[in-house]
C-alpha cells in the first residue's frame, strides 16, 4: 500500500495543479486527493478490468471536486459571514465593570457617530432608511410596511448593511 501511495502521490499533484480550494491552500487539496488515493488502494478490484491508475485518477478527482464543492457552498454562508444588528449595537460604551467617567463617555459617543457616519455613507438611501427604522426597534414587517416593500427585501436590505458594517469594523479594528 504504501509503495502505490508513494508511486501515484505525482499523479495526485497533477490532478490537484488545475483546481482551487476557497478557504484552503493548494496543500490541503493535495491531501483531499491522498485521501482519494488511498481509497483507491483499499477499495480497487482486480476482476472489474479497468487499470488501477485510472480507477485512481477517478477517486482522486471525485474526492478532491467533493472538497471544492464543499468550500464553495454558499449553503451556511448567511450564517458564517453575518454580523449580528441589535438596536444598541452601535453604542460602542465602556464594558461593564469600568467606570464611566464623562470623558469616556464622550470618547465613546464620538467612536460610535463617526462609525455611524462612515456607514452612512457606504449606505444607499434605502438602507439608510431601513437601518434607520431598525435602529428605532421596528421589526421586518412593520419596516416593510412604511417603507412598502416585501419583509424579505427588508431582510435583503439589513443583510447588506451588516455587511458593510463588519467591513468598516475590520477596516478600522474595534473602536473602543
Amino acid at each position: 500500500m504504501e509503495e502505490l501511495i508513494t508511486r501515484y502521490s505525482r499523479l495526485v499533484r497533477a490532478a490537484a495543479r488545475p483546481l482551487f480550494l476557497t478557504g484552503g491552500d493548494h496543500e490541503d487539496l493535495v491531501q483531499e486527493g491522498m485521501i482519494g488515493l488511498l481509497h483507491a488502494v483499499r477499495s480497487y478490484s482486480v476482476t472489474a478490468g479497468t487499470p488501477f491508475p485510472a480507477y485512481a485518477l477517478v477517486c482522486i478527482r471525485n474526492k478532491m471536486i467533493s472538497a471544492v464543492r464543499a468550500a464553495t457552498a454558499s449553503k451556511h454562508a448567511p450564517l458564517n459571514d453575518s454580523v449580528p444588528i441589535q438596536p444598541f449595537s452601535f453604542d460602542l460604551t465602556v464594558p461593564v465593570g469600568m467606570i464611566n467617567d464623562p470623558e469616556t463617555e464622550m470618547i465613546s459617543r464620538e467612536c460610535a457617530d463617526e462609525f455611524l457616519e462612515t456607514l452612512g455613507m457606504r449606505l444607499s438611501a434605502s438602507e439608510r432608511t431601513v437601518l434607520s427604522l431598525y435602529l428605532q426597534g421596528l421589526s421586518y414587517s412593520e419596516i416593510a410596511d412604511r417603507i412598502r416593500k416585501t419583509p424579505k427585501s427588508v431582510d435583503n436590505a439589513v443583510q447588506r448593511i451588516r455587511k458593510k458594517a463588519a467591513s468598516i469594523l475590520g477596516e478600522n479594528g474595534p473602536a473602543v
